[in-house]
């Protein structure tokens, strides 16, 4: 069975950190749900000006955590920031932390793992403006392209994308091993 990626994201993410990972996923086999509270689609930012519309797949009222496989969160400055006021994009987050499954937060994502209360005692980075948010509340925060803490993994910015995406897609693979080892031992 095909593992299911959802990506949550509003208006205002960086272009590449949805973009890039959602090809990625989509190139190693994994199937995407991009869920946002937007309808129709949503734009991001790219070199400081608008970027592309992606096309939104679900509405957040109908996004279920039971029904993915992992949780991608894009940064830019806006996205995360407009998303850790929305109480059910946050519990969303908590779904999947609470569930074990993947959560991979980049750049400014990691709000969203503040907002959701699953920051203290995990290794993480992020942005360097977001770094003091994560230490406030009880992060230990590191300096490099990828942190992957059980289930978290967190990235600082653009130029990390292909660790973030190699780190998420081998959680994936250690998923469906572990999936089909249960099958087999039921």
């Amino acid at each position: 069975m095909t593992q299911r990626i959802m990506i949550l994201s509003t208006n205002g993410f960086e272009q590449s950190e949805l973009e890039d990972p959602k090809s990625a996923l989509e190139k190693a086999g994994y199937e995407t749900t991009v869920v946002s509270p937007e309808s129709g689609e949503i734009r991001g930012f790219s070199s400081g000006e608008w970027g592309d519309p992606v096309k939104v797949d679900m509405s957040l009222e109908e996004a279920d955590a039971s029904k993915f496989d992992a949780l991608v969160l894009p940064g830019g400055q806006i996205n995360p920031d407009i998303l850790r006021m929305n109480d059910k994009a946050v519990q969303l987050v908590r779904d999947f932390n609470e569930a074990g499954k993947p959560v991979a937060a980049i750049c400014h994502a990691p709000w969203m793992l503040i907002e959701a209360g699953m920051v203290e005692g995990r290794t993480l980075t992020s942005w360097p403006s977001v770094r003091t948010d994560l230490e406030n509340a009880g992060g230990k925060v590191v300096d490099q392209e990828v942190a992957i803490d059980g289930n978290v993994i967190t990235s600082r910015n653009p130029d990390d994308i292909p660790a973030f995406n190699e780190a998420l897609i081998k959680q994936l693979k250690e998923q469906a091993s572990k999936s089909e080892l249960s099958l087999e031992s039921a």
